[in-house]
């Protein structure tokens, strides 16, 4: 999988290229026209990186990527569900959008992520502050540094902020994404056995997970 912002001249020909060797092109980090976005997808692109984000602070209010990413059906959108990287509003008109079919939930946890909060350094994005709230953020800038949530917050988090049902955030979550992966995620017979079983709050929608399966093997969870 490539994601790439496409700006540049040939793009047309680099995701021909590449698509033909069975690599997944994503649009992301772009700054890329309208015009260019759609000859990126004539061309192969199939997947959009973190609708939303990797994005400038100030856009065109018509005539930008995000836009013109929803616009399109051949698309499907990962999307960041921690509250803190896509507003629950923008969220809940992104899966409108696309609907649940195309819509894909990602974490984008970095390395900090699971740890108390504070400040730390970092190899990608120098110092960063861990806030109270999960907020991870450059120190001094107001801008995101990565996620710290892991993706079963991110489904709770997708249902709260959507209201779609639970079945819905898990397909986003395991089979949308697993049609990128050589269908992982799918629960049928003969398909790999990775499972996790949970419980849920009905109310916070916070997920507990119970137990682990990784290709039919069967992991302790560390307390």
């Amino acid at each position: 999988m490539i994601t790439l912002s496409p700006h540049f001249p040939q793009v047309r020909e680099y995701i021909a290229a590449v698509t033909m060797h069975g690599v997944v092109v994503a649009i992301g980090h772009t700054h890329a026209a309208p015009e260019q976005i759609r000859d990126a997808i004539d061309a192969g692109a199939r997947l959009s990186t973190h609708l939303g984000n990797g994005i400038a602070a100030s856009i065109d209010r018509h005539r930008n990527p995000i836009w013109a990413q929803l616009a399109d059906d051949r698309l499907s959108a990962a999307m960041i569900a921690d509250g803190h990287h896509v507003p629950a509003d923008a969220l809940k008109t992104f899966v409108r959008a696309k609907g649940v079919a195309r819509s894909i939930l990602v974490s984008d946890t970095v390395a900090v992520g699971g740890m108390p909060p504070g400040i730390y350094t970092t190899s990608v994005g120098g110092r960063v502050e861990l806030e109270t709230s999960g907020r991870l953020g450059l120190v001094g800038s107001g801008y995101l540094a990565g996620a710290t949530l892991p993706l079963k917050d991110g489904v709770g988090r997708a249902c709260t902020a959507t209201g779609i049902s639970l079945a819905d955030a898990l397909s986003m979550a395991t089979i949308n994404p697993g049609r990128f992966t050589g269908r992982r995620g799918v629960l049928e017979v003969g398909a790999r056995a990775d499972l996790i079983r949970f419980r849920i709050d009905a109310i916070s929608h916070n997920m507990h997970i119970e137990s682990v399966m990784q290709g039919g093997q069967a992991f302790p969870l560390q307390q």
